[in-house]
């Protein structure tokens, strides 16, 4: 969790500049909310802020369920629905079955609650799901599918590849939960950059929004949360938390579920157990009438068809509803007050989240317990929100101020071994990270009492914070036991006189996932060394190599000698002065030498040590497992893959007969066509058509995609034809007011040639019948070939293509574009008066333009630049123009009305 008050306070400063300035390197990265129930995911790229993901559905939030059937796999809402009609082949809540082996507690319920799923012993121990004969699951697997799922969620909103991401956890989750969520991870292709607890991604949520009541006085939040399964209560500053791993809005919708059952017996219904489609409809129902009961006193359960096409119907209070639950109601307030009275703190706010929470039994247990909750952050989406703001700062290319996040041990880590101490071997415990102790950190273990080879233990601490019920679920309290060889060796070959063991070190690394891991050990000496001894040294020598390698034959002493400074111009008190000071400077660093080797040095010595670990809870996937896991993963991506391509060749043939259909039905189609062209067209769609019905949706991709081509190959020419006839008039209109515009410009600029008006001589008569040409040939071939393709039918070869148009709009275009800018960049000719033989004469020269021309000698150079711009001229600046009086022509700016052709 978020460890003080400053460091909170630090925390809230530094997350809002998060996504300003990502570098032009900067990949997206993503954030994961994985719950028992839903999924969410958040994302941040270059360019595009902080936002949730939405899948196929547009919605925010996808129901962590993955289903099979019939080869298809399907996700979120449509593996739900799978799940009411075959409940064995829709797997949800898998979070709970992550890093358990099979005789833990929660995997047996889990077995109870949903008997439907075939759960046996795999060989790592852990549960696995027959699915069918030839494919079984992990729950690796399968989480590995939905994390897979919300990085291709994201992949597709944001069109770019993903492969970093931030995952929430429950703070509860020990040592092989975490590394059980990682591995899942990396099989799904995204690399973690943390998993961070739930909590801890909400108050970083909460707290970026409420900058401006961090300051120097410390402050606590109390965040409570209830999700689906489980309940936990962060005291943010402080040191402690609470948690309740099995009280959530699941446990709730379970008894409601068994008080339909037991009304549905009590009225004369069959065995409805039995039947897993039946169970699964309850609980949906159940869930739903849940959520209705916390805005409503009352609601009735309705299911159609429950069982032997027998209806169901029955009336559910709100009053019923929390008889139900009533022993859970206080261990709501059990949660709140565990993580209060721990932090020793005697006001908090109290900030709720979950969906659970939203229950008015919830709130009012909050209530009698003396908080008042405050919904002031969303509810579904801070986890996420707060995870993805964390992802911001660990990944590469965004430029983000430093954000300095510590969480709580939870589950504090010891190391136990055995020490001969008096002829009898007598167990020692040190504990290496205790309750509350912030993390990420390191730490190192010293072992200064052993001569030879020995091992040692590394096991969860005195858990007496922890309620006995929670006791239950960490089930394995050994971690690892490591081995150690080669010690005598090491002591062996560093023994002495001069030389003192410093003992054995073993260094530990809790990261900021919350996983411990053994970094290295090694024997540590000190060894003093004379001066003799440490000139001839191995790292003297060494120093020495390197020095001659930085240096060359000609740099002899002589020539590295410094000329001695002149000292003329100083006065000569000051020359002695100076002389005095270097003297005893000299003096003072010989005595600082003599002393240096008068002291003895010390070298420490540092030997690696050989460790064998041993996971004593459940073992990681090894390198054969995880890389068949890998390949069951692919092949379903790939069976998906090809599914999908079919499934697009398939809807993009039916589309195509479908339009095609209706289209040559339509007059204004048909008549682009000839009657034969009509003919063979119809009967092709309906060849197309009829097989498609009959057994062409059992044809392959590559059938599909043939049949479409040839439907194009016939359709597409009087499509086109169409098109043409279309889109035509509206190209005439436009290249008949090009025309006109430039025949307007013609007009006006012929009053700016040097014949016509020699003190404003823009033009030359080259360009202005060079422009003259091209508006008259431009207007005689549209006159012409709008002429002929009158006179021709609508489903003859088009004479007068909307690209012809375009082209002649294009080229006209460019003589006007020269023109325009040659007016814009011209400045009249200023008198300079210059003085000759005692005279003075009047030299007129061009004023200096404020942007030099650039090189443009003829329309046809210029005429190689593309543009499709158009121009207008109107009276008023042909007006102006003639006016030579007037400032010099300026086109472009503001107050004209010239636009670009």
């Amino acid at each position: 969790m978020v460890r003080n008050s400053k460091m909170y306070g630090v925390l809230c400063a530094v997350i809002l500049p998060l996504f300003l300035l990502p570098h032009t390197d900067a990949a997206a990265v993503i954030s994961i909310d994985l719950g028992s129930e839903w999924m969410k995911i958040g994302i941040v790229s270059p360019g595009v802020p902080m936002e949730i993901v939405l899948n196929k559905e547009s919605k925010r939030k996808t129901p962590a369920v993955v289903a099979f059937r019939d080869g298809v796999r399907t996700f979120g809402e449509d593996a739900v629905s799978v799940g009411v009609r075959f409940p064995k082949n829709s797997y949800k809540y898998l979070l709970d079955l992550l890093g358990k082996s099979y005789d833990h507690p929660l995997v047996q319920a889990y077995k109870e609650r949903y008997p439907y799923y075939e759960i046996v012993k795999s060989k790592r121990g852990t549960p696995e799901f027959i699915h069918d004969e030839k494919t079984r699951f992990s729950p690796e697997e399968l989480v590995a599918q939905l994390l897979a799922k919300a990085k291709e969620f994201a992949e597709i909103s944001h069109g770019q590849q993903i492969s970093e991401c931030v995952i929430t956890v429950p703070g509860y989750f020990n040592q092989a939960e975490r590394r059980a969520l990682k591995e899942s991870a990396t099989l799904a292709g995204l690399n973690v950059l943390q998993l961070i607890n739930d909590y801890t991604a909400i108050a970083i949520n909460y707290g970026i929004f409420r900058r401006k009541e961090i300051n120097e006085t410390a402050w606590q939040a109390l965040f409570f949360d209830m999700g689906a399964a489980s309940t936990k209560a962060a005291l943010v500053e402080y040191k402690r938390i609470g948690f309740d791993r099995t009280l959530g809005g699941h446990e709730m919708t379970l008894r409601l579920r068994e008080h339909l059952i037991k009304a549905w017996e009590a009225n004369g219904g069959s065995d409805v157990r039995a039947s897993p489609r039946a169970m699964e409809k309850l609980l949906r129902e159940a869930e739903r009438l849940k959520v209705v009961l916390s805005a409503n006193t009352e609601h009735y359960a309705q299911i159609e068809s429950l069982l032997d096409d027998k209806d169901f119907k029955q009336l559910v209070t709100r009053a019923e509803f929390e008889e139900l639950c009533s022993d859970l109601w206080a261990r709501v307030a059990g949660v709140v007050e565990r993580a209060v009275k721990a932090a020793g703190v005697g006001e908090a706010r109290l900030i709720v989240a979950g969906g659970g929470a939203r229950a008015p039994a919830v709130l009012q247990a909050l209530r009698a317990a003396g908080y008042e909750p405050a919904r002031s952050i969303n509810a579904d989406e801070a986890a996420t929100m707060g995870a993805v703001y964390r992802a911001a700062s660990l990944a590469t290319g965004y430029k983000v101020a430093a954000l300095n996040v510590r969480d709580a041990v939870l589950l504090p880590i010891q190391v136990i071994f055995s020490r001969n101490v008096d002829g009898t071997d007598k167990l020692i415990k040190r504990t290496l990270f205790g309750p509350m102790n912030p993390y990420p950190q390191k730490k190192v273990i010293t072992f200064n009492k052993h001569t030879d080879d020995f091992s040692f233990n590394v096991n969860y601490a005195e858990l007496d914070h922890i309620p006995p019920k929670e006791l239950e679920y960490i089930a394995v309290s050994n971690l690892t036991h490591v081995s150690l060889s080669g010690v005598s060796a090491a002591l062996t070959k560093h023994t002495g006189e001069n030389i003192e063991h410093k003992g054995i070190k073993a260094h530990f690394n809790l990261d900021d996932s919350g996983i411990l891991n053994l970094v290295n050990v090694e024997f540590v000496a000190e060894k003093i060394v004379s001066e003799e001894e440490d000139e001839d040294s191995t790292l003297s020598k060494i120093g020495s190599t390197i020095s001659k390698l930085f240096s060359s034959d000609s740099d002899t002493p002589e020539k590295l000698d410094k000329p001695e400074e002149k000292q003329e111009d100083k006065p000569q008190d000051a020359e002695k002065s100076n002389a005095t000071k270097a003297n005893e400077t000299t003096t003072e660093k010989q005595n600082a030498t003599e002393t240096e080797k008068a002291k003895p040095k010390v070298v420490m010595l540092k030997e690696p040590i050989k460790t064998n670990e041993e996971i004593l809870t459940l073992l990681p996937l090894s390198p054969e497992q995880f890389n068949e896991s890998k390949d069951k993963i692919k092949a379903l991506n790939t069976i998906d893959k090809k599914r999908i391509e079919r499934e697009t060749a398939l809807n993009n043939l039916e589309a195509f007969v479908v339009d095609a259909q209706m289209k040559i039905d339509m007059e204004e189609y048909a008549e682009c066509g000839t009657s034969e062209q009509i003919e063979e067209l119809k009967k092709i769609c309906g060849e197309t058509s009829e097989w498609l019905y009959e057994d062409g949706y059992e044809a392959a991709t590559e059938l599909f995609e043939e049949k479409l081509a040839v439907l194009k190959e016939k359709a597409n020419p009087i499509f086109y034809k169409h098109w043409e006839h279309r889109e035509r008039p509206e190209a005439v209109a436009a290249i008949r007011n090009m025309i006109n515009s430039s025949k307007e410009f013609l007009k006006m600029a012929k009053n700016f040639t040097k014949e016509s008006n020699p003190e404003r001589d823009i033009f030359t008569s080259v360009e202005i019948e060079v422009l003259e040409k091209k508006i008259a040939e431009t207007e005689t071939w549209l006159n012409k070939t709008l002429k002929e393709q009158k006179a021709l039918k609508k489903n003859e070869e088009i004479k007068l293509t909307v690209d012809s148009i375009r082209e002649k709009m294009a080229h006209l275009d460019r003589e006007m574009k020269y023109l325009l800018n040659k007016m814009k960049i011209w400045r009249p000719k200023t008198p300079i008066k210059k003085a000759t033989n005692n005279k003075t004469e009047e030299v007129v020269t061009d004023a200096k333009p404020e942007k030099k021309e650039s090189k443009k000698d003829s329309p046809v150079e210029e005429s190689k630049k593309d543009s499709t711009a158009d121009t207008k001229v109107n009276d008023s600046e042909k007006d102006s123009a003639a006016d030579t009086t007037e400032p010099p022509l300026q086109l472009g700016d503001g107050n004209n009305e010239h636009s670009e052709l």
